[in-house]
């Protein structure tokens, strides 16, 4: 059965994962010149709200493989961004938590996703971009991905 033309291109999931990775390419590039990928502030957006701070709930929490989390948080702790502890309760366990220097780097990222934002969203009203906001929150939700923080509102 021959597929209409225009069906794929029109698909919501389609259409969210072109605009995704061209939105992730626009904030890698921004964070590359401070050593980091996505994945690695993702990790100290993990960190920063408390979801998780073992290696391998971190994982679970970004869905990726436990090595990818050992290796981001390798290069995280060279930068100074994470440390790792021990945890007392349970020796085999790491707690990864933000060091000083992690919490100004996340700042900067948030600094950077907020012009790369403007940047990407610049032909919608300030009306059109809480509407997306609010739209794109029911998406992460239902995912059980967090939401914006309502100050983005």
């Amino acid at each position: 059965m021959p597929v209409a033309p225009g069906k794929v291109n029109s698909s919501v999931v389609f259409r969210l994962g072109v605009l995704g990775a061209m939105a992730s390419d626009l904030f890698a590039a921004r964070v590359e010149a401070h050593g980091l990928k996505p994945k690695h502030v993702g990790l100290m957006v993990v960190l920063e709200t408390g979801r998780a701070s073992s290696q391998l709930e971190i994982a679970r929490v970004m869905g990726v493989a436990p090595s990818l989390v050992v290796a981001l948080a390798d290069h995280l702790e060279k930068l100074g961004a994470i440390q790792r502890v021990r945890d007392p309760a349970d020796r085999r366990r790491q707690v990864l938590t933000l060091t000083e220097r992690g919490r100004e780097l996340l700042a900067t990222c948030a600094e950077l996703a907020e012009s790369a934002d403007a940047e990407f969203a610049a032909d919608l009203t300030v009306t059109e971009s809480v509407v997306l906001t609010r739209l794109l929150d029911r998406l992460a939700a239902r995912q059980g991905l967090p939401t914006a923080p309502a100050d983005r509102l």
